[in-house]
């Protein structure tokens, strides 16, 4: 395994201000985005019931890769996380190429959720436009940041609490649909009881398996977001137990935020409903039960959603740079702390940036924002791929150290082959379609320009020690 050159801190640690019930929650947003509320609806008109099979496949591997990065994080916990592991377990280059590429997809999230919230926000008060409400929304955010931990702990909490209890109150009033305990249906026949129209319209798999493989590729980046609670926990008091934990209930938070409710939407709307991809999955079901307000409703959870997801990405983008930067990977000044323990510069860098994609949003042609998130199109599957490669280095590491290992992966290293073998086939998969060929050309080019540097830094430093 390959070791790395620490380099003197710049000017601080981070601080455990994390309490147990802010990792609990941070663990549970991470699964709960906007892509649930709206993304999936789009999900559900490509694949039809079979979408079902889609959110199995890919809530199958993020399990196994969370496995992975919780045997490694609760043996070692750091706020670098995967990218830190990979600089360990497979060299500097990758460590270097991985954290970057993360940072670049959390810093694009930005400007993508702020943008989100504008739109929800500028439909209830017009008069102050999108960008204004985009800004006032990320300023806020970046605010409390700045100012400790424990501010993003508490939002987060409140956040993720909001977008529980809205989905288990979407569970509970679509299981009485289902079971016609719920008067007051809007339907063909006037009721929307029982399964039927999980083979009613054209059976289960109406257009083909080919379509379950493309949903895949829109369901994978549903669950981006669930590797943040290894990152978070290193702020906790106890990260080996609160990463332990998460890594444990992963299994049902996505078996019950995302199959279940996937599973009612489908049975409660027909697949080809056009109100599907137009509206949203939760929207589309609670107009078809003849809920008021159905419109609000939805509005103000996946305005909570966007936010929530904001804030993550702010907290997140800030402490991988602050990783990048005590690995030497990034300029220092990044890696300098307030008196609470919060990386200022790392913050302010990271939303910089998000500040200059949000401009480009508003201020140049469409087509430019759109290139930019093409660039992150596939890196949450290579950040899969690279947790995986370096849990199969590192166990045997562990081990043959003597490293207490907390939580460990299932069927090891049988598991662990299967993921590398399948994401690169999903990768391939992607090549040939047209809708997602632009996407990953675009991500491999970013991906071939951050390792070409990272190569070259690493010889250089490896000449530097040399000398």
């Amino acid at each position: 395994m390959t070791e790395t050159v620490n380099r003197p801190e710049a000017g601080g640690e981070l601080k455990a201000g994390l309490r147990d019930r802010h990792v609990t929650m941070i663990s549970i947003a991470g699964v709960i985005g906007a892509g649930l509320f709206i993304g999936s609806g789009s999900a559900i008109a490509t694949a039809g019931p079979a979408v079902l099979l889609a959110y199995l496949f890919a809530g199958t591997l993020v399990v196994l890769v969370m496995r992975m990065l919780g045997e490694m994080a609760a043996a070692q916990p750091d706020s670098g996380s995967f990218s830190t592991y990979a600089d360990r377990a497979i060299g500097p280059w990758a460590g270097f190429t991985v954290g970057w590429l993360y940072w670049w997809f959390w810093v694009l999230v930005i400007p993508v959720e702020a943008t989100a919230a504008a739109v929800i926000l500028n439909s209830w008060l017009p008069g102050v436009p999108q960008w204004g409400w985009a800004l006032a929304v990320t300023v806020l955010l970046t605010v409390t940041n700045l100012f400790s931990v424990a501010n993003y702990g508490e939002f987060e909490f409140w956040f993720a609490l909001l977008k529980v209890v809205a989905i288990i109150a979407f569970i509970v009033v679509g299981v009485l649909a289902v079971l016609g305990l719920l008067p007051g249906f809007v339907g063909d026949d006037s009721s929307v009881s029982g399964l039927s129209r999980l083979v009613s319209e054209g059976g289960f798999l109406p257009n083909g398996p080919g379509a379950v493989v493309a949903a895949v590729l829109v369901t994978m980046f549903s669950f981006m977001g669930t590797e943040i609670v290894t990152i978070a926990a290193a702020e906790s008091g106890d990260p080996a137990r609160g990463i332990g934990r998460a890594t444990r209930s992963v299994i049902w938070r996505i078996a019950v935020f995302y199959l279940a409710s996937i599973l009612l939407v489908v049975a409660i709307v027909p697949w080809n409903d056009p109100r599907l991809p137009e509206v949203g999955s939760y929207q589309a079901a609670l107009e078809a039960l003849g809920v008021p307000s159905a419109k609000l409703i939805v509005d103000v959870v996946v305005l909570v959603a966007v936010a929530s997801c904001l804030n993550s990405a702010l907290y997140t983008a800030s402490r991988m740079l602050f990783s990048l930067g005590r690995r030497g990977q990034a300029p220092d000044l990044v890696n300098r702390t307030t008196g609470q323990g919060v990386p200022r510069f790392a913050v302010l860098g990271s939303t910089l940036v998000g500040f200059v994609a949000v401009i480009a949003n508003y201020a140049f042609p469409e087509e430019v924002f759109a290139a930019l998130l093409a660039t992150s199109g596939a890196i949450a599957l290579l950040v899969y791929l690279v947790i995986a490669v370096s849990q199969l280095r590192m166990r045997r590491v562990l081990e043959r150290d003597g490293v207490a290992m907390p939580v460990r992966m299932w069927g090891y290293p049988v598991l662990t082959w299967a993921v590398i073998v399948v994401i690169p086939v999903v990768l391939v998969y992607m090549a040939t379609r047209e809708g997602s060929r632009f996407e990953l050309g675009m991500t491999a080019l970013i991906a071939a320009g951050v390792v070409g540097v990272g190569v070259l830094l690493t010889r250089r430093r490896a000449r530097a020690v040399v000398r």
